[in-house]
C-alpha cells in the first residue's frame, strides 16, 4: 500500500472551482467529481477539513469596487461561501461520505458553529469538516481562513486546489511562457509578491510551519497524490 505523507490535510477550495467553467453560480457536474475524488481520498484513512470560498457567487472586494463598504460587502461574501459548504455538503453525501458544515458565524438551523474540539471529534469519527463564513471577520480573505483553521486543527498541510497547474512566475492564462515552481519558501511567496495567497495567509503558514501544496483540481487524482507526497503542482514550505 502506497505511503500516506500527511494524515490530516486543510483543502481550501476557490468559489471559482464550484462555479467550473462558468466561473460563477454552481456547476453540479464540477461538485460530483469534487466528491468523488474525497470520497477516494477517504479510503486511506486521511482527515479531512475543507474551507469553501466564495468568488463564484459574491465577492467582497467587488461590491467594494462599486461603492459598497467593504465591511458589508465581505459579510455578504461570507454568507455565499455557505451556499457552497451546504452544496457541497449534499455531493458528498451523495456519494456515502459523512460530512458536517461549521460556520464561523452562527445560523443554527443551517449549520454547527466552528467548534475546534467538535471539528476535531468530527474529524477523528471518519467525517468529513467542512469550513463556512470564514474566519466570521470582514477585512480577511478565506485563505486566511484556511490557514487559521489548519492551524488550530494540527492539519499537516494546506492543499490549496486550483484551474491551473501550481504557482507560476506570471498568469499562465495570459503567457504562454509562464514558468511553473516545483518548490518555493514562505519568503519567496512574499517577496516576489505571487498571487497565490495573501501575505497574511502566508505568514500563518511560516509560522505555524504548514507547508502549502498549489495543484491543478481538474486533474483526476491529483488531491490523493498530494497527499502521497508525490510531486503535484508547487509545494511551498521552509
Amino acid at each position: 500500500m502506497t505511503k500516506v505523507k500527511y494524515k490530516r490535510v486543510l483543502l481550501k477550495l476557490s468559489g471559482e472551482v464550484f462555479g467550473g467553467k462558468q466561473k460563477y453560480g454552481l456547476d453540479p457536474d464540477v461538485l460530483k467529481v469534487i466528491a468523488k475524488e474525497i470520497k477516494e481520498l477517504k479510503k486511506h484513512k486521511i482527515d479531512i477539513a475543507i474551507v469553501a470560498g466564495g468568488g463564484n457567487i459574491f465577492r467582497g472586494l467587488s461590491g467594494m469596487a462599486s461603492g459598497m463598504d467593504r465591511a458589508t460587502g465581505d459579510y455578504m461574501g461570507m454568507l455565499a461561501t455557505v451556499i457552497n459548504a451546504l452544496a457541497l455538503q449534499d455531493a458528498l453525501e451523495n456519494e456515502g461520505v459523512p460530512s458536517r458544515v461549521q460556520t464561523a458565524i452562527e445560523m443554527k438551523s443551517v449549520a454547527e458553529p466552528f467548534i475546534r474540539r467538535r471539528a476535531m471529534r468530527h474529524m477523528e469519527k471518519g467525517r468529513v469538516v467542512i469550513l463556512a463564513a470564514g474566519t466570521g471577520n470582514p477585512y480577511f480573505s478565506t485563505d486566511t481562513a484556511a490557514s487559521l483553521r489548519a492551524a488550530e486543527l494540527d492539519s499537516d498541510v494546506i492543499l490549496k486546489a486550483t484551474k491551473v497547474g501550481g504557482i507560476y512566475d506570471k498568469d499562465p492564462a495570459r503567457y504562454s511562457g509562464a514558468k511553473r515552481f516545483k518548490n518555493l519558501s514562505y519568503l519567496d511567496i512574499l517577496n516576489k509578491k505571487l498571487k497565490v495567497m495573501d501575505s497574511t495567509a502566508v505568514s500563518l503558514c511560516m509560522d505555524n510551519n504548514i507547508p502549502i501544496v498549489v495543484f491543478d483540481l481538474t486533474k483526476h487524482g491529483n488531491i490523493t497524490r498530494a497527499v502521497m507526497g508525490q510531486s503535484v503542482g508547487t509545494t511551498v514550505g521552509d
